[in-house]
C-alpha cells in the first residue's frame, strides 16, 4: 500500500542544506535525512519511530531513488522510499511499506 493510500501525503522533505560534499561529489546528509524522515513520520501520519537508518554517500542527482530502514517504537519496520527532485537535493518520500 503505498503512503498516499495510508492516510495521507507525507510532505517533501526539503534536504536543500542537508549536503555534504567531499571526494568531489555531493552527496546526501543521511543523519539529517534520518531524522527529517523520524520527525516527518511522527508529525505526518502519527508514527512512532524508534529509529531510521538511510544509506550513506547517496549521490545527489534528480530522479534517484534510495531506501531507508524505519523501526517503529514497539517493534515492527517500514521501509520508506525516498527520490531526490532535483539537484539542490530536494527529497521526497514515495512509498511507505511494512517489512514482511
Amino acid at each position: 500500500m503505498s503512503i498516499l493510500a495510508r492516510g495521507g501525503a507525507i510532505a517533501a522533505l526539503a534536504l536543500a542544506a542537508f549536503l555534504a560534499v567531499g571526494c568531489g561529489e555531493t552527496v546526501i546528509d543521511d543523519a539529517k535525512t534520518e531524522a527529517a524522515i523520524e520527525q516527518n513520520l511522527e508529525n505526518s501520519v502519527g508514527k512512532k519511530v524508534s529509529s531510521v537508518d538511510c544509506p550513506s554517500g547517496v549521490e545527489v542527482e534528480a530522479g534517484r531513488s534510495f531506501d531507508c530502514a524505519v523501526t517503529l517504537t514497539g517493534g515492527g519496520g517500514e521501509t520508506a522510499t525516498l527520490k531526490i527532485i532535483n539537484d539542490d537535493a530536494d527529497v521526497e518520500v514515495t512509498d511507505l511499506q511494512p517489512d514482511k
